[in-house]
């Protein structure tokens, strides 16, 4: 039962897990439940109790969770069930942790990590087509039913009816997840969503595919959430946005934070929701790719990460409150039938050699 008191019902597809938690096991059948060789920086803020894996390159290492219709971390409606990272270290460092105050898999945002959701003009693929009762879908999670006629709420928990089926592949630095989905309305896919770390680097890359094997033209825009957590260091001074072009918000970022030339300055360390809300749409960027490249650091401890994407921007929020900071780059996805797309997005850490003293 979530907040609102909407039910998740059963999902009645097939969906298949195919989850294999070590090294070159390539395809499997068998769930996982908690890294057995957990990293300590990881053990105190992963569950335990949901399918999981453990990816790392030795510099970095990060806990994945995986799409579970019946058991999974995450479950509502709102984002992508794949790519939810909810602690990745590097020199010590955690950059991805629990920003909310309690746990609960069917609310909208009751997750972390690097998640993305895919919106389109009506909020999601054929909403506004779809009667009161009719269903509509959302990629990365599936079918879902229509309530009433009222606008599409993205925060709202709506009833998956079909999640598809996933298969998901894990390697010493990779997992695979793919989720095929056929509709009633004419919105179905093949997507495909990998999370690689890099051999050499402290490099994360997710890598997507989304195939088009339906009747309707797939329009949407796609964006990640982020949900930063440098070390659970609460968002204030020290804590910078820089961009390779000067961003315009949409309203005051004051008094919480400021535009510096290129860069977003917190300003002072926020308060607790709502009043320490800083957020804004932002303009200024070009449709190079090249714009899409922005750094989030807290340099008072040096510790940061720097996004980037062979894709360009569609549109830029930032929403930061106390817990954490996410910066949202959307993408714009554009797929007729028949037709495949591509993009990924490269995040690269970087910490200081000495952690800060307590």
């Amino acid at each position: 039962m979530t907040s609102n008191g909407a039910r998740l019902l059963p999902i009645t597809s097939f969906l298949t897990l195919a989850i294999a938690l070590t090294a070159g096991t390539g395809w499997g059948q068998t769930s996982g439940t908690g890294p057995k060789d957990a990293n300590s920086a990881c053990s105190t803020s992963v569950a335990t109790d949901v399918p999981q894996a453990s990816i790392s390159n030795g510099p970095i290492y990060a806990v994945v969770y995986l799409p579970d219709a019946k058991n999974g971390y995450y479950r509502s409606s709102r984002f992508d069930w794949s790519g939810v990272i909810p602690c990745l270290t590097y020199k010590g460092h955690n950059y991805f942790g629990i920003w909310f105050p309690q746990h609960d898999p069917l609310v909208a945002d009751s997750l972390t990590g690097p998640v993305e959701e895919f919106r389109s003009a009506d909020g999601a693929l054929g909403y506004n087509d779809a009667e009161a009762g009719g269903v509509f879908v959302k990629p990365g999670i599936g079918i879902l039913r229509k309530v009433d006629d009222a606008p599409y709420k993205y925060n709202s928990a709506y009833t998956v009816l079909d999640a598809g089926e996933w298969t998901i592949r894990t390697k010493k630095t990779s997992v695979t997840m793919k989720q095929r989905l056929q509709s009633p309305v004419g919105y179905s896919y093949d997507y495909q969503k990998v999370l690689r770390l890099d051999g050499h680097q402290p490099v994360l890359v997710i890598e997507h595919v989304m195939k088009n094997t339906g009747t309707k033209t797939i329009d949407s825009d796609v964006y990640d959430h982020d949900f930063y957590t440098l070390d659970g260091a609460p968002t204030g001074p020290g804590m910078v946005i820089h961009f390779p072009f000067v961003p315009i918000p949409s309203s005051p970022l004051e008094p919480g934070a400021e535009i510096v030339g290129k860069d977003i300055v917190y300003k002072q360390e926020l308060l607790p929701r709502p009043r320490g809300t800083v957020t804004a749409f932002l303009s200024g960027f070009s449709n190079k790719a090249s714009d899409y490249d922005f750094t989030f650091e807290n340099r008072d401890t040096g510790t940061g990460v720097e996004q980037t994407s062979d894709s360009p921007m569609s549109n830029f929020n930032l929403w930061s409150i106390r817990t954490t900071v996410a910066p949202e780059a959307y993408i714009h996805v554009h797929i007729a039938p028949g037709e495949t797309q591509r993009w990924s997005i490269r995040y690269r850490f970087f910490a200081k050699d000495v952690l800060p003293e307590k």
